[in-house]
């Protein structure tokens, strides 16, 4: 993927993020207690990793603007069109289970992760589209 120069500054910019973010949640969840009450430390530490993954959505949002090429600006795009239609899918019939049924709830937090790994998705849209040929 990094072949191109704006994938190498995302790549450049998503590494040190990830990190922000895994190093937040452990910390975290370390001095946090689960029956904690809220205050403004406990407010703050728990939006640590939010504001990294806002870092990450920003990033993308960077890729598609510096992708000088097209062609490649219209794969992510359509990556990112395919893992939005996976979680919009996944969070519409859970919802409805959860409404209808005794389901167990599906915390929010999920719903970005779920979209990253969606992307896997995409990116398996694009080899088919790829490999038939068309680009379309």
């Amino acid at each position: 993927m990094a072949a191109n120069p704006a994938q190498k500054r995302y790549l450049s910019r998503t590494i040190p993020i990830t990190i922000a973010y895994l190093a937040t949640i452990f910390i975290a969840a370390a001095l946090v207690d689960d029956r904690s009450s809220v205050s403004a430390g406990v407010v703050a530490l728990a939006l640590l990793p939010g504001i990294a993954a806002l870092g990450w959505i920003w990033a993308l949002a960077r890729l598609l603007v510096e992708l000088d090429d097209e062609y490649l600006r219209m794969l992510e795009v359509r990556k990112f069109l395919v893992a939005t239609a996976v979680v919009l899918a996944v969070s519409s019939v859970w919802g409805l289970l959860e409404m209808f049924t005794s389901v167990p709830r599906l915390p929010i937090f999920y719903i970005f992760p779920l979209w990253c790994f969606s992307l896997i998705f995409g990116q398996l849209v694009n080899r088919a589209k790829l490999d038939d040929g068309d680009c379309s």
